[in-house]
């Protein structure tokens, strides 16, 4: 009876340390993210101008957030925005290969090294930087290392309490596979891939391999095959959250899938030189008795990081090379699907469905609200062919459309406030705030736009159906006046997506100025006009609530940039 609740005390201790560890990774992954949050995504969009650039800020991103799957996530949102090519994150996804392979020798660290001096003083100067809310991101940085080291720490001593080096049971149950087989080979890598996809944590996987090769009753090629498996389980994160993103994303996860399955094939054909080759590099004789000195099990847990290492480099040195050939392979395999047109207010940018950072979330609604500037300025485009629609038919039309993409434009900004109120919900810095509050500020100005441009096309809906015509200097003012907004939307849309540093913003405000000027000397003649009788009443008001309606425009142009410079 002691001896099955001995057990039992061992398993959960094993659970609870397996969950501090996948905890502790992403509490310190998620910390680094928020600290450096809007640094990397310019490293990301930036710092991939070739395949090998990519390669290393893939390599250099994941090291930094220890997390591969955070780092795929990312470029996967990063397609998904339209931020990276396709070409580009396939290179990055192959970097964070690399990068990822951090994480095991940090646990084979675990098992080397002693690692309680660094736990406590990380918890203590971690709880005194969380209390001090301008260093919480450190602090829940320095909270999640002491977790993983403690985790690590505390399965080092499970391992030790199993002992199941001495157990009988357990080593007979792995001697009876036979390790020259391809196939217990497969079955192993098969076991690895399950259980990396149940778990969603490669480190967690790589955490028992190594606890069970360093007590020496997992041979070293079944630990390997394991390994290899958590390399293609590993993908199934990034595939996952893609599945509702676009096909771009979704050729950005697959392409992850292949890098990895690629790797397993070629290893699997020269398995045990290749096994061999690197328990030489580390100094471990795998064909040595058990007995034997050379055959010391501190050392297993270095030959697991070793493999890995070398699994990912030399995987990453072939494909690096052959990353079009990649790119035409998932383009084949997922063809770009048309979208129907009931579906055109769906938002280009943003797929709420995507894990991600929240300065990855605000940058794809920046995104979007670019897009957004660009439906309406297309909108307005739409109001100018209205004016000169002379077919009724075609009249009829056109206003139709305007009146669905008025329709459209309230859909938009509703998304983008949803989307936008979600992402405040998590921490957030003083600057990423303030962008939130900017984009609440200019999606609402831009619908107000759409709204413009509607009442626009109904006071010209209202003068076809009165059968009534301005005279020449009417439309030519109104052309003029016409021609100012336009101006006016094309330098929104300039500022909008570009950086607020290299424009001016007294561009916008002197076409304001300019729209003032023309829209007073415009009511004034026209109340000079009806008192002479040129023309009537009637046709004097809708030409008047056109050109105000313009100038109103005018004005919620101003509002967005000024929203977009961070001026109230």
């Amino acid at each position: 009876m002691e001896t099955n609740q001995n057990y039992v005390f061992v398993a959960l201790q094993l659970l609870g340390s397996l969950g501090l560890l996948i905890y502790g990774m992403r509490m310190m992954s998620e910390a680094l993210q928020k600290m450096a949050g809007p640094q990397l995504r310019h490293i990301l969009a930036r710092m991939t101008t070739n395949r090998v650039t990519g390669m290393l800020t893939g390599t250099l991103v994941t090291c930094a957030v220890q997390s591969s799957s955070a780092t795929t996530v990312m470029t996967v949102s990063f397609v998904s925005a339209g931020l990276l090519t396709l070409a580009q994150a396939i290179s990055v996804i192959m970097g964070a290969n690399i990068g990822t392979t951090l994480t095991a020798w940090i646990m084979s660290l675990g098992y080397n090294v002693d690692l309680t001096s660094i736990v406590y003083p990380s918890f203590l100067v971690g709880m005194v930087l969380i209390y001090k809310k301008q260093h919480r991101y450190v602090g829940d940085f320095l909270f999640g290392t002491a977790f993983m080291f403690l985790s690590l720490v505390m399965l080092s001593n499970t391992g030790k309490a199993m002992d199941l080096e001495h157990n009988e049971s357990v080593i007979s149950f792995f001697a009876s596979f036979d390790t020259s087989s391809h196939l217990t080979i497969l079955s192993f890598l098969a076991i690895g891939t399950l259980i990396t996809c149940i778990v969603q944590s490669s480190a967690a996987v790589m955490a028992i391999t190594i606890l069970l090769c360093s007590t020496g009753v997992l041979p070293i090629y079944l630990g390997i095959a394991l390994v290899m498996g958590e390399n293609i389980g590993t993908t199934a994160t990034a595939n996952l959250v893609a599945l509702g993103a676009n096909t771009q994303a979704r050729r950005a996860a697959l392409a992850h899938l292949l890098f990895n399955v690629f790797g397993v094939v070629w290893v699997l054909i020269v398995f045990y030189p290749f096994v061999d080759m690197v328990c030489g590099i580390v100094g471990y004789d795998a064909q040595a008795p058990l007995s034997s000195p050379s055959r010391a099990t501190s050392l297993l847990p270095v030959v697991l990081a070793m493999f890995h290492t070398c699994f990912n480099i030399i995987n990453t040195a072939i494909l690096i090379w052959l990353v079009p050939q990649m790119e035409r392979v998932v383009c084949w395999l997922l063809p770009e699907k048309r979208e129907a047109k009931k579906e055109e207010f769906r938002l280009q940018y943003i797929q709420s469905n995507l894990v991600q950072t929240p300065e990855i979330a605000i940058l794809q609604a920046q995104k979007e609200t670019a897009a957004f500037g660009l439906r309406v300025g297309e909108m307005f485009g739409l109001v100018r062919t209205l004016f000169f629609e002379t077919d009724p038919k075609d009249f009829s039309e056109l206003f139709s459309q305007i009146e669905h993409e008025e329709d459209t434009t309230d859909k938009i900004e509703i998304e983008i406030a949803r989307y936008l109120e979600q992402v405040s919900d998590d921490h957030l810095s003083d600057d990423s705030k303030q962008k939130i509050r900017q984009m609440m500020r200019e999606i609402s100005e831009l619908e107000s736009i759409g709204d413009a441009c509607y009442k626009l096309a109904r006071t010209l809906h209202r003068k076809q159906e009165t059968d009534k015509a301005f005279t020449e200097h009417q439309n030519t003012q109104l052309q003029s006046l016409f021609m100012l907004c336009n101006k006016a939307l094309e330098q929104m849309n300039i500022v909008m997506h570009g950086h607020r540093s290299e424009h001016d913003i007294r561009e916008t405000y002197r076409l304001e100025n300019d729209i003032n000027l023309l829209r007073q000397r415009l009511k004034d003649e026209n109340a000079k006009a009806v008192n002479d009788h040129e023309y009537d009443y009637a046709i004097g008001t809708l030409y008047v609530d056109l050109v105000s309606e313009l100038e109103k425009l005018g004005d919620y142009v101003v509002n967005v940039v000024e929203a977009r410079f961070g001026r109230q």
